[in-house]
């Protein structure tokens, strides 16, 4: 059948989101004037909030490799941004979602939602795409495991697949998104002979990286979805800290960190790196709206 003859609903591009979660929505909402967009949820009870928002919701469950053959054909398109299981150094989660979606005609792109943890520990260190990777936490390992899998899909098949390696996510309105919490906690920091340094981004500036990246994402090509920010975690927590006339946290040595922090938290401080992201800019032309935590965060109010 011609593509003309189509109903309008098929000659439309169609997104698939998987992982409809905060940043989901809002790709979601800069999709919409472009594309039809559905969104996979394992929850009944989430379908009138996907539906409110001009999502049409298909229900299916990543550990339920049956319940995703209904995803063939639907998507030319996938927004990727489920976590892998929590446990373990490999995502099965991410090679049912390719097998059921392989069984018909394959999508012309994804984009992966990956994470900046797979370099592991840079020393501190300007680290471009190329950089090798090493995964030392599971957390991270099955991030590439992940990855490695999309990259052979999209080598077998021609599908654009492109990944995009984040930071911290933050914003004012993300539950959790702000460091607001920790520090009314009083939860120590490093002493600056220790301390590392931190990559964010802005969850709508990474919201838009990802719908750029639908429509001009390179084949096999990874790109750093990161602001420009240059901190060092503790001296964040202090900026942060004197905006919203809080107390400054304690700072401890990293000797101490081994027994007062829990072992999530150690993870992240075992890692420093700075994350260039010219290809952010230059490939999928993206003008950060927040470039720093700073624009990001100085509307905040005063608690």
């Amino acid at each position: 059948m011609p593509l003309g003859a189509l109903p309008a609903r098929f000659r439309r591009p169609r997104v698939l989101i998987v992982g409809c979660g905060d940043v989901g929505l809002r790709a979601a909402s800069g999709l919409m004037s472009s594309a039809r967009v559905y969104a996979l949820t394992s929850s009944p009870a989430r379908v009138p909030v996907l539906q409110q928002r001009g999502i049409v919701p298909l229900l299916g469950n990543l550990d339920d490799a049956a319940s995703l053959r209904r995803l063939a054909g639907v998507a030319t398109h996938v927004v990727h941004m489920a976590p892998p299981p929590l446990q373990g150094s490999t995502d099965p989660r991410t090679r049912a979602l390719i097998q059921a979606l392989v069984l018909r005609s394959p999508p012309v792109a994804w984009v992966y939602g990956s994470t900046s943890g797979v370099y592991g520990d840079c020393g501190g260190a300007w680290i471009d795409e190329t950089r090798r990777l090493n995964p030392v936490t599971e957390r991270a390992q099955r991030r590439v495991d992940a990855e490695r899998w999309l990259q052979a899909f999209g080598k077998r098949v021609g599908t654009r697949v492109s990944v995009l390696r984040i930071p911290g996510i933050y914003a004012l309105d993300r539950e959790g998104g702000t460091p607001k919490e920790r520090l009314q906690r009083g939860t120590p920091v490093l002493q600056a002979a220790d301390d590392v340094y931190t990559n964010h981004v802005h969850a709508d500036d990474l919201a838009r990286a990802t719908v750029l990246s639908v429509w001009r994402g390179r084949a096999l090509r990874v790109v750093h979805v990161s602001d420009d920010s240059d901190m060092l975690m503790g001296d964040y927590m202090d900026w942060a800290a004197d905006l919203w006339q809080l107390p400054r946290p304690p700072r401890i040595s990293r000797a101490q960190a081994q027994t007062a922090l829990p072992a999530m938290t150690l993870s992240f401080m075992g890692e420093s790196r700075r994350m260039d992201n010219q290809r952010l800019k230059t490939e999928l032309r993206l003008k950060l709206r927040y470039p720093t935590v700073r624009e990001g965060l100085q509307n905040a109010p005063v608690f």
